[in-house]
């Protein structure tokens, strides 16, 4: 495997698998994905691409801002992540529980 094709690969972390993300993916053809906080539309539209051949339509992204949280009388704060909306073409999807 070439190296690009590796960095690639560590773009997508995980699916995200919530009643949210199954109705997008059932309306829109929209699939959720955990992926680097460092990573942009085009990489993301390519590792998709490579790890489940499939043709991507369009790539949303948003950062989610990590929550702050007590810890007893400590103050803690979640790291922050990024999330990415996958929409496919039509004619191809992903099955997530095969994946």
């Amino acid at each position: 495997m070439s190296e690009q094709k590796v960095k690639l690969a560590n773009v997508l972390y995980a699916p995200i698998i919530s009643e949210k993300s199954s109705n997008a993916a059932d309306q829109n053809n929209q699939f959720v994905f955990k992926v680097q906080k460092t990573a942009t539309k085009l990489q993301i539209k390519k590792a998709v691409e490579l790890m489940f051949d499939v043709k991507v339509e369009s790539v949303r992204v948003l950062n989610v801002k990590g929550k702050i949280k007590r810890f007893g009388r400590a103050l803690g704060k979640r790291s922050d992540w990024k999330k990415a909306y996958v929409k496919l073409q039509s004619g191809h999807n992903i099955e997530l529980a095969t994946a």
